[in-house]
């Protein structure tokens, strides 16, 4: 439409922008018929419409549509930890075992000796207060 133009300046170019026939054109060759298949088809295309949006915004829709999107937020989010967790265990498994699958006892012992020493001295503490 050229700039300036007056909406029905050119009908035509007014019925593709809102993608359906000429309507205000006066020179309609269509049958009675025709213009009633017509309006039928756009009625129908309208009515699937507006189920869609109703569908889309019903309450159930809404509610099942958040409830799957936290759901998958926990999901990733759970994956993400798992990984971590896992990476971890890796890690502390990789300090005293060796390439071979052997315990590396110069790094056992002391850890053994220091969950040992802090077991103690809990028990030792627990004993305290009791008596």
């Amino acid at each position: 439409m050229r700039r300036g133009a007056k909406l029905t300046d050119c009908p035509a170019q007014v019925s593709a922008d809102f993608g359906g026939d000429t309507v205000a054109d006066t020179a309609d060759t269509r049958t009675p018929a025709q213009i009633e298949a017509d309006i039928r088809r756009r009625r129908a295309v309208l009515a699937e419409t507006l189920d869609e949006i109703g569908v889309r915004v019903h309450p159930k829709t809404v509610v099942g549509d958040a409830k799957a999107r936290v759901v998958a937020n926990v999901d990733h989010t759970l994956g993400r930890a798992y990984v971590r967790v896992n990476r971890a265990v890796s890690d502390v498994k990789g300090q005293f075992v060796d390439a071979e699958g052997s315990p590396r006892l110069e790094r056992m012992v002391p850890a053994a000796l220091l969950v040992v020493g802090v077991v103690g001295l809990l028990t030792v503490t627990a004993r305290r207060r009791k008596g």
